[in-house]
């Protein structure tokens, strides 16, 4: 559960570090006010990050979910698929920031891009085998303790 909490914090740090950035570095390009990919970098990572960290920690104290292998498969492949994503957020962003169209520029970005967002998907599917099975587990517990009282 302290891996879970951790990974929260570094993901508050990450957002709030990300929209200190994106403050800063229109403030320097003289681009404040225009709307990119890098604008909604912080919430995403809040949101994303820290935010649901915290539920599955929560989830986790009262589940035991974290002695699983699919939580494992959750924990790695979710992690992998939110800094992927949001790394090419970023790198979007300042590209349009510096006044060139990503999407034009080159098919890698959006690529790279889908390709972590379908890792973040594999990663709450597994989080959903996770909940599963500690739901029956749970399930078969109580069925055990009825029946020996």
């Amino acid at each position: 559960m302290n891996r879970l909490l951790s990974t929260s914090f570094v993901y508050m740090i990450l957002g709030v570090a990300s929209g200190l950035f994106y403050r800063e570095y229109t403030k320097a390009t003289d681009t404040l006010g225009v709307d990119t990919q890098l604008s909604t970098l912080h919430t995403h990572f809040l949101a994303l990050g820290m935010l649901v960290f915290l539920i599955v920690l929560a989830l986790d104290a009262v589940l035991s979910l974290s002695g699983r292998r699919s939580f494992s498969v959750f924990y790695w492949t979710y992690n992998i698929g939110l800094l992927l994503t949001v790394v090419m957020q970023g790198v979007r962003g300042i590209l349009t920031l510096d006044g060139q169209d990503p999407a034009t520029t080159t098919a890698a970005i959006p690529g790279i891009a889908g390709l972590g967002h379908i890792i973040l998907t594999a990663g709450l599917v597994a989080l959903f085998v996770a909940l599963r099975a500690a739901l029956k587990d749970r399930a078969m517990a109580g069925e055990r303790e009825s029946v020996t009282a």
